[in-house]
């Protein structure tokens, strides 16, 4: 099975996130929170790209399994 087509697990780091009540926070805190999520989101699609580089490097070595 592809990673891509597992499911989330419950309680994962976007749920979380995304089910936190955002009006106890003010303006400033939830402008530094949007800049510590663009930093999340730059170190992940790094990762993301990391790991796409080596996958071809290893579908061109080895040849793709399909």
């Amino acid at each position: 099975m592809e990673d891509d087509d597992r499911p989330r697990p419950r309680g994962d780091a976007v749920s979380k996130l995304a089910g936190e009540d955002l009006a106890p926070y003010s303006q400033d805190e939830l402008t530094e929170r949007i800049h510590l999520l663009e930093r999340e989101i730059a170190r992940v699609e790094h990762h993301r790209l990391t790991a796409a580089a080596h996958r071809s490097a290893a579908d061109a070595l080895f040849g793709r399994k399909d």
